[in-house]
């Protein structure tokens, strides 16, 4: 049987410029065996032992069924008569064809569907990333006495810090190992995201949230590069894009730990004053409970094989090669399937190799001062390559199309609650009381006041006592011998009043409440310093619900991409999704109410979905193996940038226009849209 495969290998040349490993192949660098090898061979499985090789037949023989190997080599025939006449075949483009008819053998099985949930999980820390701060954020502020200029700057560190992220580990990935540098961000992730719920000051907490956002932006560059080395031509669009749906299911975790975890006010505790741990405390715990899982499951991943042919790290690649193999083919019921690869080619990276300092000469810090100089410049040099020749279209079109797709999903996603907010709070002033020259002698208010203006009063001898003022203003009003005891108050202020012989016990009306008054012989004893939590409605539950919804309309995007990106294609799925979201932003000039704002953000939010599939199959697709990490983190980083542009300028007219949001989105829409058009198809194109 071994005899009847021989034409499908040649023995190898000694002018490329290829390691080897095992014995065998040929200018292909296809060393397979016969299905059942003699015992001696290194790459034999346990599994043939006690087999006559001599007896062993093909079961399709007698049917007519074509063998494997034939299959492939016809596979093989294929390419090279596509390939243009007179022209030879690249050293890339030959290992390429290799890896590809390897994954072929190893199958899609149980390994993969392993590794897709453990990247899923990561995928999914990074979808909860950008809800956390979101959801924190109306505790957190009253609980670390936050200004708006230092709310501003939280939700910004977010996404800055998560560009930084994408950059940095989107290179070291391409130099020091997929899974080695996502382990390492996912740590960073969570040792800080554990720190930073514990911070009680405003600086602490923004400098831990920073650490833990350039942790977590390592993880969508590397994850898709990672995965996507796993995977066979024919299943990489569809279960890339399955993978999308994790970055749903953050958000969906996001709004319902939150919905369920910050109310629950009874779920914290305190050590004293100094040290105050709330229930939006515990919600950042749990937050992080994603990444923990991706980090424990990665312990039991191998490193990508593609990355270790990539440096020359034969041996390696060839064991977890294998053991894709036999995991899969074990699950299928077929454990004697054997490992037909004998020899695997690699291109020499001689120039790359890292320049490692003697250990009898330099100490432990300079030699790691020299390594990791060398990274970087390894590294920088990968970033401008992404500019060369071959690349520079494709990563100029792949940016425009990353920066208006981001410009405008981010944008808009700031906009749509902030609107909704706009909304309540202009419905909410329309019930506004106003009352004008009132006089109140002796009376106790034992009622709640809300949303309330009183003008010139006069209040004698009369008891504010355990009550709640919320949204009230007193102007121009005097208040004489008056008793103000357990009051908790939000929003509320005195402003050129006069204020006599007034008692002010266990409030939290202090300094700030009172704007150029006149305070004459006034008593406050039992204050409540710097800020409280309100355990009324400050964290409204449409707030959740509306980032509930937008995750969840991504759903049927999600589904829809995964199922028609091999039979439409990644550029027809870009352009049309992108250019039918310019249209479902249109519609927001049409709707005056927050119902339509909500239903218009659910189909903006699914539609955009398939896009941000395709844009990021296709990114996968461009780039060589040496590269496509970098590239990934480039563009990622791009896409954070323009988060943050988007989310400022869009959220900077709520409340003066909704034309001029609108009319960028869908700008920037249309532009991607015609621009991803021009991206060639990549559906049966090999990973390089």
């Amino acid at each position: 049987m071994a005899d009847r495969y021989q034409n499908h290998t040649h023995q190898q040349g000694g002018g490329d410029s290829y390691g080897t490993y095992g014995e065998g192949g040929g200018p292909d660098g296809y060393g397979y065996q016969a299905d059942y090898p003699s015992q001696e061979e290194d790459a034999a499985s346990d599994a043939t032992e006690g087999h006559d090789e001599e007896d062993q037949m093909y079961e399709g023989e007698y049917q007519g069924i074509p063998h494997p190997d034939e299959v492939k080599a016809a596979q093989r025939a294929a390419r090279a008569k596509a390939r243009p006449a007179g022209s030879t075949i690249s050293d890339l483009e030959e290992l390429s064809e290799q890896y590809e008819d390897i994954m072929g053998d190893c199958g899609h099985g149980k390994f993969q569907w392993m590794l897709f949930v453990v990247l899923g999980l990561a995928l999914m820390a990074d979808g909860v990333e950008c809800f956390v701060v979101a959801f924190a954020l109306p505790s957190a502020e009253k609980d670390l006495c936050l200004s708006n200029a230092e709310k501003g700057m939280l939700g910004l560190v977010v996404f800055l810090s998560m560009m930084v992220g994408a950059f940095l580990w989107g290179g070291l990935a391409d130099k020091l190992g997929r899974r080695r540098c996502l382990m390492v961000a996912l740590a960073i992730n969570c040792v800080f995201a554990f720190l930073s719920s514990f911070a009680q000051g405003y600086g602490f907490f923004l400098f831990f949230r920073l650490l833990s956002g350039i942790g977590i932006g390592g993880t969508v560059p590397i994850v898709y590069t990672y995965f996507s080395e796993f995977l066979q031509m024919e299943k990489r669009g569809e279960h890339l894009s399955w993978l999308c749906m994790f970055w749903m299911m953050g958000g969906i975790y996001a709004s319902f730990t939150a919905w369920g975890v910050i109310p629950r006010y009874g779920w914290g505790f305190s050590m004293g004053s100094e040290f105050q741990f709330h229930s939006w405390r515990v919600f950042v715990l749990v937050a992080a409970l994603p990444a923990i899982m991706s980090l424990v499951g990665l312990t039991f991943m191998p490193e990508s094989p593609r990355f270790l042919l990539e440096n020359a790290k034969h041996d390696e690649a060839w064991m977890i090669l294998k053991q894709v193999h036999d995991t899969n083919w074990r699950a299928k019921g077929q454990p004697e399937k054997v490992f037909t690869v004998t020899h695997i080619k690699a291109p020499k990276t001689a120039e790359d190799e890292f320049i490692e300092i003697q250990t009898a000469t330099g100490t432990p810090v300079q030699r790691w001062a020299v390594r990791s100089l060398r990274i970087c410049k390894l590294v920088l040099r990968n970033v401008a390559s992404l500019l060369s020749a071959e690349l520079r279209f494709a990563t100029l079109f792949m940016a425009i199309i990353w920066f208006c797709m981001a410009f405008s999903y981010y944008g808009l996603s700031v906009w749509f609650p902030d609107m909704i907010k706009h909304l309540q709070h202009e419905e909410y002033e329309s019930r506004l009381k106003t009352f004008h020259g009132e006089r109140v002698e002796n009376f106790q208010f034992n009622f709640s006041l809300e949303n309330q203006i009183h003008r010139e009063g006069e209040y004698i001898r009369d008891k504010f006592v355990g009550i709640e003022i919320k949204s009230v203003k007193f102007e121009d009003s005097l208040f004489e011998d008056c008793l103000f005891e357990d009051i908790r108050s939000t929003d509320t202020m005195f402003e050129n009043c006069t204020i006599r012989s007034t008692i002010f016990y266990n409030t939290d009306l202090w300094k700030e409440k009172f704007i150029d008054c006149r305070m004459e012989n006034n008593t406050f004893e039992h204050n409540k310093h710097g800020c409280h939590l309100d355990t009324t409605d400050e964290n409204d539950v449409l707030v959740y619900l509306v980032s509930f919804l937008g995750s969840l309309a991504v759903l049927p995007g999600n589904i829809i991409s995964a199922l028609f990106v091999e039979k439409i294609g990644r550029v027809r799925i870009i352009g049309g999704s992108m250019l039918i979201s310019a249209g479902c932003s249109f519609f927001l000039l049409l709707s005056f109410s927050q119902s339509a704002i909500i239903a218009l953000q659910c189909l903006f939010c699914g539609v955009s979905a398939a896009a941000w599939n395709g844009i990021e199959v296709v990114t996968v697709e461009l780039y060589p193996a040496s590269k496509r990490a970098t590239a990934f983190g480039v563009l990622n980083a791009l896409c954070k940038l323009a988060a943050v542009l988007g989310s400022s300028i869009f959220a900077s007219f709520v409340g003066i226009t909704k034309a001029i949001p609108i009319l960028l989105s869908f700008t920037a829409l249309v532009c991607g849209g015609l621009v991803a058009l021009r991206l060639p198809d990549t559906r049966q194109k090999i990973l390089q």
